[in-house]
């Protein structure tokens, strides 16, 4: 039984997931990789007169936070990342050079999420560490309502890559393996990048991390 709305942006040069969760009158953003105005808009049309509490991060890959100072601008609220290993945190805005992409330098570190249950306002999910990809690197599991946002460590059919700071596929591979197949198999897994999937649907068709 759903209470919560899931609304996705895909956004940025890199068709980034950003997603919105919203339930009565409260919402969650996952991620916001705005980049353009345009962009920003369709999720301030979107959020209307819910009154968001928090943003959450899987991780500080640039194309997770290129869209959160324009966030901040207009919303005071906190924001939440592993504190595992703040090195991409701390090196975003090289990351943005890197790419030859406009980022303002972010001048605060976030609020630390360890691996645990959380309950913010009608929000109630728990926060895996699942590195691999990145060092830093959480899925937000809502088991109540059967879903969880995987970030970039698992797609349809495909997983993260390995080959960024700190990447490892045999880290990549346990992740997936002990924190996402072991979650019953209905369970909606929401990717960083591309389209919806689920647990036995990867199980049995993920090329990468067969069971």
């Amino acid at each position: 039984f759903m209470n919560t709305e899931i609304k996705i942006f895909s956004v940025g040069p890199f068709q980034q997931n950003t997603i919105l969760l919203k339930s009565k009158d409260k919402a969650l953003l996952i991620d916001p990789g705005f980049y353009s105005e345009t962009e920003y808009q369709s999720f301030k049309k979107e959020i209307g007169d819910y009154e968001l509490l928090s943003v959450y991060l899987t991780h500080a890959h640039i194309d997770h936070i290129l869209g959160l100072s324009r966030v901040l601008k207009d919303f005071d609220v906190p924001v939440h990342l592993s504190h595992k290993d703040l090195y991409l945190w701390e090196n975003s805005h090289s990351q943005s050079q890197m790419f030859g992409l406009n980022m303002v330098k972010h001048n605060f570190v976030p609020q630390d999420i360890k691996e645990e249950f959380i309950s913010e306002g009608p929000f109630e999910f728990r926060a895996l560490f699942t590195p691999g990809h990145a060092p830093d690197h959480m899925a937000f599991y809502f088991e109540d309502e059967e879903f969880i946002i995987a970030g970039d460590l698992l797609f349809r059919e495909s997983i993260g890559r390995t080959d960024l700071y700190k990447g490892d596929f045999n880290v990549l591979e346990e992740s997936i393996r002990n924190q996402i197949y072991t979650l019953p198999p209905a369970t909606k897994v929401y990717p960083g990048h591309g389209p919806l999937t689920t647990v036995s649907y990867e199980m049995q068709n993920n090329p990468f991390v067969k069971l």
